[in-house]
C-alpha cells in the first residue's frame, strides 16, 4: 500500500517573489498523517490557515498568469512551483508558515525546493494515500488551448506546445510520473517573450522577474542566459500542470493536453472537484474509522462505521461479526417501512432492491470494520448471481449472512443470503471497491 509522506525536520528558504517583488520568508514543518499541505500566513493577526487544495483556488482574474490560492484579504501567489515539487517527491503532509503574499521564484524553477526537501529527506506515514483515480473522461477546451483527462493506472502527461514565436516553436512531450522520477522537470525555468514585457510590468507582474530567474524569449533566442536543456520550455509548461493539478492531490490519470495554461488548469480543477465530491458521495465510507471491539454492534455502532440513517439504514443490529470473514446482520420488518406506503401498498412487499442493499449494507460492516480498512470507502460495484426466493412481508426477520468470498487491499467480493425463518428469501455475491 503506498503511504502518506512527510518531511523528516524542518527547514527554512527565503526569496523574492517573481510578481509583486517582495521578499517572503518560508518556514517547512512536518505534518501529521492526513493533515495535506497547510499554509499558514504569519505575518496577520491573527495568523491565517490556507489548504493547498482546490477548495482554496483565488480569482484567476484578479491574479493572472499563475497560481493563487486564499479568501478575503489572504492570499498566497505563485504557488505552482512548490506544489510541483511536493507532487514529484510524494509529499502529503506538510505545513508552511509564511511571511509575505508570494512564494518566492529563486530560479524560476522548482529545483531549489526539490533540493531542500531531499536534504532533509522524507518518513513515510500511517494511512495509505487519497489517490484520486480518474475512471471516466474529462475534457476543456478554450480557444486553441484543451486538456483532456482519461482512465489510466499511472499519472501520464502528453503535452503539445505551440509558440509563434521561431525559437520556442512547437513541440511534444510524453512523461509518465511516478515518485521520485524527476526527468529534469522540475528544472526547468519560467519563461515569456520579449514582447511581453512591457505589457507585464503595466499589469504590475513580473516585479520580481529578472533574465536570470525567467526565461526571456526574442525572435533572436533566450535574451542574457541559456536553456538548461534544449527541451525546457515544454517541459515548465509541464512542471506548472503538476503543480495546478497536485491541489487535487495525487492522482491517476493519462492527461493530454495542448497549448494549457493556468487559466484552463484552473477550470480543470473546478471540474476535478465536482467529480472527486460525486465519487466520494456515490461511496460507502467508514464514517470515523470506528473499530467495534465486540462481536454484536448495535444501531449506534453500525452508524459509526456506515454513513446511512433513517430511513435508509436497513441493519438494527449485527449479532456476529468475525472480522474480514463473516458477520450477521438483523432486520426487522415492520408494516410502518417507508417503502410499504408505495410498493404495492394494497399488499405490501419489501422491494427486492433493498434486499440487495441490506445484504450488501451487513458486506459493508464486514469489510470497513478491519483495521487495514480503516477510514476507506467501499463503493458498492456490483451483484451477481442475484435470486429471490420468497416475498418478504411486514412482520418478517430477516437474518442476513455474509462472508467473505475474496478480500484484497482495494477490492472485495462477498457471498450474501438473507433468511426468513431458516428459508432462503434472497441471495447474491457483491463485489465492493475498497478506496
Amino acid at each position: 500500500m503506498n503511504k502518506q509522506k512527510t518531511i523528516k525536520s524542518k527547514f527554512f528558504l527565503e526569496g523574492r517573489g517573481l510578481h509583486t517583488g517582495e521578499v517572503t520568508k518560508l518556514e517547512f514543518l512536518p505534518a501529521p498523517a492526513g493533515t495535506g499541505i497547510v499554509f499558514i500566513k504569519q505575518d496577520v493577526n491573527p495568523p491565517s490557515l490556507i489548504k493547498g487544495d482546490f477548495n482554496s483556488i483565488d480569482d484567476f482574474n484578479k491574479f493572472p498568469r499563475r497560481t493563487s490560492i486564499g479568501s478575503e484579504d489572504n492570499h498566497i501567489q505563485t504557488i505552482e512551483h512548490l506544489m510541483a515539487s511536493f507532487s514529484l517527491l510524494g509529499v502529503d503532509n506538510i505545513q508552511i508558515n509564511i511571511w509575505g503574499s508570494e512564494i518566492p521564484g529563486l530560479d524560476g524553477s522548482a529545483k531549489e525546493f526539490v533540493k531542500r526537501i531531499e536534504e532533509v529527506g522524507l518518513v513515510q506515514q500511517e494511512g495509505a494515500r487519497d489517490v484520486l483515480t480518474v475512471k471516466e473522461p474529462i475534457w476543456l477546451k478554450e480557444g486553441d488551448s484543451s486538456i483532456v483527462l482519461l482512465p489510466s493506472q499511472e499519472f501520464r502527461i502528453s503535452y503539445g506546445l505551440d509558440y509563434e514565436n521561431v525559437k520556442i516553436g512547437s513541440g511534444f512531450a510524453d512523461i509518465v510520473l511516478a515518485e521520485g522520477v524527476l526527468d529534469k522537470i522540475y528544472e526547468a525555468r519560467t519563461f515569456c517573450l520579449k514582447n511581453e514585457v512591457d505589457d507585464l510590468l503595466k499589469m504590475g507582474l513580473g516585479k520580481g522577474a529578472d533574465y536570470k530567474n525567467t526565461l526571456v524569449v526574442s525572435d533572436q533566442g533566450v535574451v542574457d542566459n541559456k536553456l538548461r536543456f534544449p527541451d525546457e520550455f515544454i517541459k515548465h509548461k509541464i512542471l506548472d500542470l503538476i503543480g495546478d493539478l497536485y491541489l487535487a492531490g495525487p492522482i491517476k490519470t493519462h492527461i493530454i493536453a495542448v497549448r494549457s495554461g493556468h487559466h484552463l488548469n484552473m477550470r480543470l480543477l473546478q471540474k476535478l472537484r465536482k467529480y472527486k465530491q460525486r465519487v466520494n458521495n456515490a461511496g460507502v465510507q467508514s464514517r470515523s474509522g470506528y473499530i467495534p471491539e465486540n462481536a454484536e454492534l448495535d444501531s449506534e455502532e453500525i452508524m459509526k462505521i456506515l454513513p446511512h440513517r433513517y430511513p435508509f439504514l436497513l441493519v438494527d443490529r449485527v449479532v456476529e461479526l468475525d472480522r474480514g470473514k463473516r458477520a450477521v446482520g438483523i432486520k426487522n420488518v415492520t408494516m410502518n417501512e417507508y417503502f410499504f406506503q408505495g410498493h404495492f401498498p394494497n399488499k405490501p412487499v419489501m422491494p427486492g432492491v433493498l434486499l440487495v442493499e441490506a445484504m450488501a449494507q451487513v458486506g459493508g460492516v464486514l469489510m470497513l470494520a478491519c483495521p487495514e480498512h480503516r477510514g476507506k470507502l467501499a463503493y458498492f460495484m456490483a451483484a451477481d448471481k442475484v435470486k429471490f426466493r420468497k416475498t418478504v412481508l411486514p412482520g418478517d426477520q430477516l437474518v442476513m449472512e455474509v462472508w467473505t468470498k475474496k478480500i484484497r487491499s482495494r477490492t472485495g467480493k462477498v457471498e450474501a443470503k438473507a433468511r426468513i425463518g431458516g428459508k432462503v428469501a434472497a441471495e447474491a455475491e457483491l463485489m465492493f471497491s475498497l478506496v
